[in-house]
This record gives C-alpha cells, sequence and structure tokens, in this order.
C-alpha cells in the first residue's frame, strides 16, 4: 500500500482546526495528555500503541508518571500526512 504524501501547509491547518488540543510543535503535530495516574497514562499507551501497530503508524512519545507528551510526523514523507492526522483523531478518542 502507497504512503500518503505530505500535506501542503493549508490542509494542515484545516485538519488541526478540527482536532481539539492539537498544535504544531517544530513542524509535528503536538498534544500532552494528562491523567489522574501513572495507571491511567500507561492504559492510554497501551490503547495507542495497538492503533499505532493497525495502522503500521508509530508516533514518537514520552511518558513520565500521569504525562503522555506525543509527536507525529511520517518521516518517509518529510512532514505532515493524512496518517498523522488519523492517528491523532483515533487516540483522541481514548481519553474521556
Amino acid at each position: 500500500m502507497a504512503r500518503p504524501s505530505r500535506l501542503a501547509e493549508a490542509d494542515i491547518q484545516v485538519r488541526l482546526s478540527s482536532l481539539t488540543g492539537w498544535s504544531i510543535k517544530s513542524g509535528k503535530l503536538h498534544r500532552e495528555f494528562s491523567f489522574p495516574s501513572f495507571v491511567e497514562a500507561f492504559s492510554f499507551i497501551s490503547g495507542a500503541a495497538l492503533i499505532a501497530e493497525s495502522m503500521n503508524h508509530h508516533p514518537e512519545w514520552s511518558n513520565v508518571f500521569n504525562r503522555v507528551v506525543v509527536d507525529l510526523s511520517t518521516h518517509d514523507a518529510g512532514g505532515l500526512t493524512e496518517l498523522d492526522f488519523e492517528f491523532a483523531t483515533r487516540i483522541s478518542r481514548l481519553t474521556p
């Protein structure tokens, strides 16, 4: 299956406007999630990992206690693609 191509800046801004809590930081789609506990943060990561595997699209992320930081970019396209926005949409649904 062909990978999607890099989005134009105007397309990125349109897609970004429909994603609550997400921003562009250093050319990547970025969001910080906070949870009541480490276990809930880790549960989110586990759910997001299953989504990532099913899409064959893997995030850059970090976890410190109850906080998960996610940065998305399609490295082989050299920037943001539809995959990044689809992944962001899907993992955002994992949070209450």
